[in-house]
């Protein structure tokens, strides 16, 4: 396994690479958030942002997405995978939120893993991004950018690595190293075409070496 060391110098470069990495879902309110965070599941920031940007104009609260049927809700975000469950989750949620939480998105990881729709990533990136509550969210880039780097082993699930990270990095770098993990791994370590050739990483990426010693690499 990879050192902490050794890790946090990996971070360091991804700092170097980018220093602006952000969450890229666009959003106004921790609820425009998590809506956004809730489409993105199985799907681009890009296509979320194309939906969402009249989506958000159309519904501005969690009664607007309650005024409006199952199917014309579906209809408004028919070009995101898994609309159907998509839609129908977004619209418990708001029952939820309404009910219990005076409409507001509650700001604890217990309370928002058990809404609709929720899991621990969803919760995550609100609680970091909207909350500013140190949180690591593992999606697919953060997952195979730590198992391709060797800081966590390949049969990890995906608590495994988030609790990985949280042990080797610390807390204060989290919610900053979670956005330029994600950027290193979207437009860099790419799932099937990563940047090898021009990466300051690869002397110690156990992927690219394997990558290299194929010949699938020049450098």
């Amino acid at each position: 396994m990879l050192t902490k060391a050794k890790w946090l110098e990996f971070l360091d470069t991804m700092d170097d690479m980018y220093p602006d990495a952000h969450c890229e879902l666009v959003h106004d309110n921790p609820f425009e958030l998590t809506i956004a965070t809730l489409l993105s599941a199985q799907c681009t920031d890009v296509l979320v942002n194309k939906v969402t940007k009249d989506l958000f104009q159309k519904y501005k609260t969690p009664q607007d997405y309650l005024n409006v049927s199952l199917e014309e809700l579906q209809n408004d975000i028919r070009s995101i995978g898994l609309y159907r469950n998509k839609a129908k989750n977004i619209q418990l949620l708001c029952e939820r939120i309404l009910a219990e939480y005076d409409g507001e998105i509650p700001a604890s990881r217990e309370e928002l893993v058990t809404l609709p729709g929720v899991g621990r990533k969803t919760a995550n990136v609100v609680l970091s991004v909207a909350f500013d509550v140190p949180a690591m969210a593992v999606d697919t880039h953060v997952e195979r950018v730590t198992k391709r780097l060797g800081l966590c082993r390949w049969k990890d699930n995906v608590l495994e690595v988030e609790e990985t990270i949280m042990k080797k990095t610390p807390i204060e770098r989290w919610s900053r190293a979670h956005h330029q993990i994600i950027f290193f791994g979207r437009y860099h370590c790419k799932a099937q075409n990563p940047g090898c050739e021009k990466c300051p990483l690869l002397a110690d990426c156990r992927e690219g070496q394997k990558r290299l010693k194929k010949g699938l690499v020049k450098v």
